[in-house]
């Protein structure tokens, strides 16, 4: 996506309504209404469906998708907000929901919309008609969405100061990433390794076989790309990953990091610090896994030319790598999870919002509704842009997709953290972190205190 794309708006007929008022949000069905939808890692394509089916209940709507480059969509958003010029409609990673909220205007209680509709019995008449109807509810939004959308979606709103504070919903998720392990399988076959490990100890095991190293001691077939931070692809989530696993609170009900604390039902060591020596251990050359180190060239990259055997990655990798390598023979399977433990996977995924500067809220927020609420539609969307569902109802359909299936049998243990109001900050905390262990000048306590209060500082 090296360029921004945009879909033609579609003019679209509008039939007559008299006798109704008009107020902002609620127009007439004489009004044309235009929404603009801006995103990142989507083709505009994955929409069409959605947008047809759409306007075809409401023809009075137009919809334009316009596609940025992630490099320079943060940017894009505050500047046009500032001008005064952003979108009706405009996507957010599940954590930056928070540090965008002054710009959201959250979910109403209900919406007023025009309908198409047909009427009589023996004469047929297409008419338009204005409904207002209740918006998903708390109890229905829970029932429906799996249980991590509902810690990033759902913020405290307080609209005026005589006002308490009540939950409402911020963002509706479009789909649910989780992070996978990619495998090749060639190399695993030659190393007498049936399957994908699905335990750490088991994933211990299938890097000492499967690493291979020349007579300096230079590493030259990888068993898995782990243990340093910079050229490794989401390192920051994937020592995330492992710190929850091993039962660490990432952070407390206040949203500050807490990742260098013991759990109050524990005793011993830190678990957030033993997880950290684990993944560095991967990348330590007294350690009997080691297997991969800081002159290795990217994780993605190693993985796609075969020179490592193993590559943590999510579902928006795996075209990417059939573009990058369309002859390696690989798999994809659940991440390892700890012996006995719990399971906890990471979740990863894009939300839908409404801007509170839109002028046509009830239609943006009544779209984004239909969309990533009701499964007929939000279906439609998975479909084409292959990705692994929120709604719990559609989980099951993709348990059996040869591809998607590793991905989507993990996003009802999902979990991930608010990382303050900088998330680029908390993740270079998180591969500092990683550097001070493995290097090993800086006291490990300090070290993992540093991290927590880099993260803390953009609160």
């Amino acid at each position: 996506m090296s360029h921004i794309k945009k879909i033609t708006a579609i003019a679209l007929f509008t039939l007559t309504l008299t006798g109704l008022g008009c107020s902002r949000g609620s127009e007439q069905a004489t009004e044309p209404v235009e929404l603009s939808i801006w995103g990142v890692f989507d083709d505009e394509d994955n929409y069409g469906e959605v947008m047809e089916s759409y306007r075809a209940l409401h023809p009075n709507v137009s919809l334009s998708f316009r596609e940025f480059r992630y490099e320079e969509y943060k940017e894009a958003l505050i500047r046009a907000f500032a001008e005064g010029d952003g979108p009706d409609i405009f996507l957010l990673h599940n954590d930056w929901v928070k540090e965008y909220q002054s710009l959201i205007v959250p979910l109403p209680d209900a919406l007023t919309i025009s309908y198409q509709e047909v009427k009589g019995a023996i004469k047929k008449d297409v008419v338009n008609v204005v409904r207002t109807e209740p918006t998903i509810s708390m109890r229905a939004f829970n029932d429906r969405f799996i249980d991590i959308v509902e810690e990033d979606a759902i913020l405290p709103y307080q609209p005026n100061e005589d006002k308490d504070a009540v939950n409402k919903v911020f963002a509706l998720p479009l789909a649910m990433d989780t992070m996978a392990l990619y495998w090749n399988k060639d190399l695993l076959n030659a190393a007498g390794i049936a399957s994908a490990p699905t335990t750490w100890n088991a994933f211990q095991d299938a890097v000492m076989k499967l690493t291979k190293t020349d007579d300096l001691g230079r590493i030259v077939q990888s068993g898995a790309a782990m243990g340093t931070s910079d050229n490794v692809e989401r390192s920051a989530d994937l020592l995330a990953l492992l710190m929850m696993q091993n039962g660490t609170q990432m952070a407390d009900a206040n949203g500050e990091a807490t990742f260098d604390k013991l759990p109050a039902d524990q005793t011993g060591n830190l678990p957030g610090l033993d997880a950290v020596r684990f993944y560095t251990d991967f990348a330590n050359p007294t350690k009997a896994v080691y297997t991969w180190n800081a002159d290795e060239p990217n994780s993605f990259d190693a993985f796609a030319k075969g020179t490592t055997a193993m590559f943590f990655g999510y579902a928006y990798h795996l075209p990417l790598i059939k573009t990058a390598a369309p002859k390696l023979n690989f798999a994809i399977s659940a991440v390892p999870q700890i012996d006995g433990g719990r399971q906890v996977n990471f979740g990863n995924y894009w939300m839908a919002t409404v801007s509170k500067d839109s002028e046509h809220v009830n239609y943006a927020w009544d779209f984004v509704q239909f969309l990533t609420t009701d499964a007929e539609q939000n279906v439609k969307y998975l479909g084409a842009a292959r990705k692994p569902p929120a709604l719990r109802s559609l989980i099951a359909g993709q348990l059996e997709d040869e591809e998607l299936s590793a991905f989507a049998s993990q996003v009802l243990t999902a979990k991930s953290w608010y990382r303050g109001k900088d998330v680029i900050t908390a993740e270079a905390a998180l591969r500092e972190l990683i550097d001070n262990i493995l290097g090993g000048s800086v006291d490990p306590t300090q070290a993992i205190h540093r991290a927590v209060s880099q993260v803390n500082q953009t609160l």
